[in-house]
């Protein structure tokens, strides 16, 4: 019996799984302090002080996460995946300790700070790629995005029961255990492979400049700005607000109860959104209707947050509109982005996003004061956010409904222009690019159109003429 083209083998799946197991622990670590940071924070030496480190604590390793990521990424190129990605988690769990050990408000900033030092994704995703066939990179990535949205989701569940178990402290201290876990797991379960440059995963020097003035993937780098912004802000606040002794809402060790319902229907209902964006080709309508949804839902709580199921409503409606977001943007990129430019678009976007987080701590940081029980003036400040970003949106143009394929390219072959016009020529062909150096042909396809042993044979045949 024969293996599909697209299918994944023992040694790709192994990989695959232990690698997005590393990197969805790493954003456990991270996200798992969110819901409970800002009370936490508040309760060390130095917060009523300086109520803007608060903000800034929480949204502080995005700053070091968007310098270093792409360094780190660079460096994985010269000395080794497994080194570089090694050396990330060390960073990590070391911030990790010195958060867990914080009694005063600078030292958690410390430790938040040397956590985002740790910055591994681009080391990760390179070295998937080096471990998977062009034609199975699409469902290796497609795994670390799922694994990174369950996440997510699983940290805001877990982030009170645990809490309430191990403290906050505990919380920073099972990160940085999971950090050299992950350690092992890298050296046992991931075989050792050559490093490769790939233009689809990492960033290139050289196609930054078309990257950079791309309109189109400069509105999306700046949505996905936006969109992490209003998320980190949000939570500057939202964890009081439950918490608030004026209206209390909803205990510490309950708030489980408001965040598992949330996330599994709000996952429910993501789903009729991205079937219509995809596959009814609408993802222009959906995309604005979901920053819509977003921007309905913060103010929603601007005017209305004293009512738990008002934020219970309220939070559906955000978390609808972020996972459709979360969901759409990086398809965006990918459909807009030209071929083998996707790894420094894709770069770029990361960065923004990471930028995002930390200008969301230090906006809600800015506009929180303690004692004065202004959450609303955060929430109508991420709304105007919300409000640009739509207008943003609206000049977006209807992406084109094409994905990218990669193929071998021979080593013997001759005229790579000629299998340039050849393969433009055939159906559903919408774009080539053709990189001798790394061995690859790129083409942007429609799916359904386009025939992938046809484009085989006759690169095939290119390489013999």
């Amino acid at each position: 019996m024969t293996t599909p083209q697209n299918a994944l083998d023992g040694r790709e799946r192994r990989s695959i799984i232990a690698l997005a197991g590393i990197f969805g622990l790493r954003l456990l670590g991270l996200f798992l302090v969110l819901p409970v940071f800002s009370v936490y924070a508040h309760g060390l030496h130095g917060a009523t002080r300086h109520p803007i480190l608060i903000g800034v604590a929480l949204g502080a390793y995005g700053l070091t996460q968007a310098i270093f990521q792409i360094p780190f990424g660079r460096l994985s190129d010269k000395w080794g995946r497994k080194p570089v990605i090694a050396a990330g988690l060390l960073i990590f769990a070391v911030g990790s300790v010195i958060a867990a050990q914080a009694t005063s408000i600078e030292w958690l900033l410390v430790g938040r700070i040397i956590q985002g030092a740790g910055a591994i994704a681009a080391a990760i995703i390179a070295l998937t790629a080096d471990l998977v066939r062009e034609e199975r990179w699409t469902k290796a990535m497609a795994t670390i995005g799922i694994t990174i949205g369950i996440s997510f989701s699983v940290s805001l569940v877990l982030s009170a029961p645990l809490t309430q178990w191990i403290g906050v402290q505990g919380i920073f201290w099972l990160t940085a255990a999971l950090s050299i876990l992950a350690i092992g797991v890298l050296y046992k379960v991931i075989p050792d492979v050559p490093a490769r440059f790939h233009r689809d995963a990492e960033m290139n020097p050289a196609a930054l400049k078309d990257v950079l003035r791309n309109p189109n993937l400069l509105r999306l780098d700046f949505g996905i700005f936006s969109l992490h912004t209003g998320l980190t802000a949000l939570f500057v606040v939202l964890p009081l607000v439950l918490i608030d002794p004026q209206h209390p809402l909803l205990s510490e060790a309950d708030q489980w109860m408001l965040y598992l319902p949330v996330m599994l229907l709000s996952f429910m209902a993501m789903i009729p959104f991205i079937i219509i964006g995809e596959a009814k080709h609408r993802l222009r309508e959906v995309f604005v209707l979901a920053i819509a949804i977003l921007l309905a839902a913060v103010a929603w709580m601007a005017l209305s947050n004293h009512s738990i199921w008002s934020i219970a409503i309220a939070l559906f409606l955000f978390f609808v509109g972020f996972n459709v977001l979360e969901a759409s943007l990086p398809s965006l990129v990918a459909k807009f982005c030209h071929p083998g430019a996707k790894g420094t678009a894709t770069g770029v976007y990361t960065t923004a996003e990471f930028l995002g987080a930390f200008s969301g701590g230090l906006l809600g940081g800015l506009l929180y004061l303690p004692g004065q029980h202004n959450y609303s003036d955060v929430f109508w400040a991420v709304a105007a956010i919300y409000l640009i970003w739509l207008i943003v949106a609206l000049t977006m143009q209807q992406p084109r409904y094409v994905a990218t394929r990669i193929f071998p390219l021979p080593v013997d072959s001759q005229d790579n222009s000629q299998l340039t016009r050849q393969l433009l020529q055939l159906p559903g062909v919408v774009e080539v690019a053709i990189f001798p150096d790394e061995n690859a042909v790129y083409c942007k396809v429609e799916s359904k159109i386009y025939d992938d042993e046809r484009v085989r044979s006759i690169i095939g045949y290119a390489s013999q003429t």
